[in-house]
């Protein structure tokens, strides 16, 4: 079955485009998946039926795994032994009938404008390290952009002079316009900083390590995690907390929902509707402790 995983992994890469992060959560889902099987004696992937991959997902929840956790391995399995039955590999999907766990769906976790403001007042901008932090933390607050995507920005992605940045996927680029804060924040970075962090290496990411090689999303979380705690910000913030907050701040100050659909990159406004649930309720809730005719 190791083999068969590898070539799916194989053709998610070169026919679906799919991105490496996607591809390395595929291949952990599918070889979590095998080692189970093989402990019950399922070597091949014809050997699998319905009941094997049941007995699976009850695994794994009594293991405690989250439900979103389980609703992906739910998905990577229907998606590989899909593959397998188009390409003739099975005469049956036993997938088929696989169905995931009911996941609650939580609200987003944001930050109000001012915690936003004070974690942006950390970095140190008199070291480079500290200049290329807010950079990066203004541009990602700014453009609701995601890390993945942050850190695959390259110089020729940004027009300083027009003020926005090009991020390219898989299936379109998009463009997201960034203002003049977020602009004198890389033109310090770009100025005084980068060269110093390249150390004389030749990178054409936008934002490197202190190696002079790209940033990593670990590093960048590293980063993100260090200043929040420094700021006295309470929670678990993740760099998507800036992505939603973002979305979130927008919307409060006027911004239409389909303009923010298509910064953040959602195909379906659905997706982009959560967010305009939770500026609703934010009115309610304050309309609620202000007006006297509650």
């Amino acid at each position: 079955m190791e083999s068969l995983i590898r070539e799916f992994v194989s053709y998610l890469h070169k026919m679906k485009k799919t991105s490496r992060n996607t591809e390395l959560s595929y291949q952990r889902d599918l070889k979590k998946m095998q080692g189970f099987l093989e402990q019950q004696g399922i070597q091949k992937a014809e050997e699998v039926t319905c009941t094997h991959l049941n007995s699976y997902l009850l695994y794994l929840e009594q293991e405690n795994f989250a439900s979103s956790t389980i609703s992906r391995s739910v998905a990577s399995i229907r998606a590989f032994f899909q593959y397998l039955f188009k390409e003739g590999y099975l005469r049956q999907d036993p997938s088929e009938q696989l169905k995931p766990p009911k996941v609650e769906k939580k609200a987003p976790e944001i930050l109000s404008v001012e915690e936003v403001d004070k974690l942006l007042k950390q970095p140190d901008l008199e070291t480079a390290k500290g200049i290329r932090d807010k950079a990066m933390l203004e541009l990602l607050y700014a453009t609701g952009m995601r890390v993945s995507e942050l850190i695959h920005l390259n110089l020729s992605d940004v027009n300083m002079q027009m003020g926005y940045v090009i991020c390219r996927e898989s299936t379109r680029d998009r463009i997201i316009p960034f203002g003049s804060v977020c602009q004198k924040a890389l033109g310090r970075y770009l100025e005084k900083s980068r060269e110093c962090l390249l150390k004389g290496c030749r990178e054409e990411s936008l934002f490197t390590n202190c190696s002079g090689k790209s940033m990593s999303r670990q590093g960048f979380w590293k980063v993100l995690k260090g200043y929040a705690d420094s700021a006295g910000i309470k929670g678990d913030i993740t760099p998507h907390t800036l992505r939603h907050s973002f979305a979130v701040h927008m919307l409060q100050n006027g911004a239409d929902i389909k303009s923010v659909q298509e910064m953040l990159g959602h195909s379906d406004v659905s997706t982009t509707q959560i967010y305009l649930n939770m500026n609703v309720n934010k009115i309610r809730d304050v309309y609620m402790k202000a007006h006297p005719r509650k």
